[in-house]
C-alpha cells in the first residue's frame, strides 16, 4: 500500500473535526448487510468504523440483515429463496432458518468482531426486551411470516447506549402471540432510527447510492429530497431491493431523523468517509 502523505493525512484529520464536534452525543443508526458482510476485509473495516464512532462520542446502533448467510443456509437445506417486492417469502420452515441465522450466527459474529476491534457490543433481536413488535405484512399478499412493525420500545437500547455499549440488532421481531416475524432490515433500521430520534440513518448497500438511471453510473444522485425519492419509486426508476431502502429513508425523515445516507458498504471505511469528510461518497436524502 502506498503511504499517505503527511499533508493529506493532516488535512483529513482536521476535516473530520467539525463533524466529530457536531455529532458527538448524537445517535446514528447504521444498517449493515448485503455484500458488505461477505468480505473479511470489509467486515473488519465496518467494525473499526463503528468503534471509532463510539470512541469520538457518537452513539452508534447497528441493525443487520444477513441475506447471504440466510441464502447459504437455505440452499444447504434444499429450500429455494423467493422474493416479492424486495421481501423474502418466509414460510414456517424458512422462518426457523432466518431466526437461527440472524439472531444466532450472524448477530453473535458481529458482536465478536466489534469487540475484537476494541468496542463493547451487545447482541439483540427485536424480540428482546419488547424492542420490536410486528404483525403479518399483507401489502404484497400472503408471503408468510414477514412482519410489519407496529411498535418499537427503545428502553433497552437507551439503557445500553448510556452504559457505553454498541447495540447490535437483528431484524427478527415478535408477534403479539409470541410468534417470530422476519422484518426487512432496512425497515427495522428506519423505524428504530425514528423511535430513537436519531441524528442520522446510514444504509449500507451493494451500490454507491441512488441513481437516476442505474445503467448510467454517471447519474449518481449526491443529494435528494423526499418528494424526489417518492416520485422515483412511483415511476419505477427505483425498484426491487432498493424499494425497502428508499421507503425506509422516507419513513425515517418523516419521523424526524435529520438525514439518511445510502452508501456502498463494500468500500473500505465507507462509514467514516461519509460521516467525517466534506464530499462524502453516497446519496444523502433530506426532507
Amino acid at each position: 500500500m502506498r503511504p499517505i502523505s503527511y499533508k493529506v493525512a493532516a488535512n483529513l484529520i482536521v476535516q473530520a473535526l467539525p463533524y466529530i464536534q457536531k455529532f458527538a452525543g448524537k445517535t446514528v443508526v447504521v444498517k449493515y448487510g448485503g455484500n458488505a458482510m461477505t468480505s473479511a476485509a470489509t467486515k473488519a473495516a465496518v467494525m473499526q468504523d463503528v468503534v471509532l464512532m463510539r470512541c469520538v462520542g457518537i452513539r452508534p446502533v447497528l441493525v443487520h440483515g444477513g441475506g447471504p448467510d440466510i441464502n447459504q443456509a437455505l440452499t444447504k437445506m434444499g429450500i429455494e429463496s423467493q422474493f416479492v417486492g424486495g421481501l423474502r417469502v418466509t414460510d414456517g420452515e424458512t422462518m426457523e432458518v432466518v431466526e437461527m441465522v440472524l439472531s444466532g450466527k450472524t448477530n453473535k459474529h458481529i458482536v465478536a468482531e466489534i469487540q475484537k476491534a476494541g468496542g463493547q457490543a451487545v447482541g439483540l433481536s427485536g424480540k428482546d426486551g419488547g424492542l420490536i413488535t410486528a404483525e403479518k405484512e399483507t401489502a404484497n399478499g400472503d408471503i408468510g411470516f414477514v412482519g410489519r412493525i407496529v411498535k418499537v420500545d427503545t428502553s433497552l437500547i437507551h439503557a445500553l447506549l448510556e452504559k457505553g455499549y454498541i447495540p447490535v440488532v437483528s431484524s427478527v421481531a415478535a408477534g403479539v402471540n409470541g410468534e417470530s416475524f422476519n422484518v426487512n432490515a432496512d425497515t427495522v433500521a428506519g423505524e428504530l432510527a425514528t423511535a430513537l430520534k436519531a441524528e442520522k440513518l446510514i444504509l449500507m448497500t451493494d451500490v454507491t447510492g441512488i441513481y437516476r438511471d442505474f445503467a448510467d453510473k454517471t447519474s449518481l444522485i449526491s443529494r435528494m429530497s423526499v418528494p424526489e425519492a417518492e416520485a422515483m419509486v412511483g415511476s419505477g426508476v427505483i425498484d426491487k431491493g432498493m424499494i425497502p431502502k428508499v421507503q425506509s429513508c422516507i419513513t425515517a425523515l418523516r419521523g424526524g431523523v435529520g438525514a439518511v445516507h445510502v452508501i456502498d458498504g463494500t468500500m473500505l471505511h465507507a462509514l467514516i468517509v461519509e460521516l467525517f469528510t466534506d464530499q462524502g461518497i453516497g446519496t444523502m436524502v433530506e426532507m
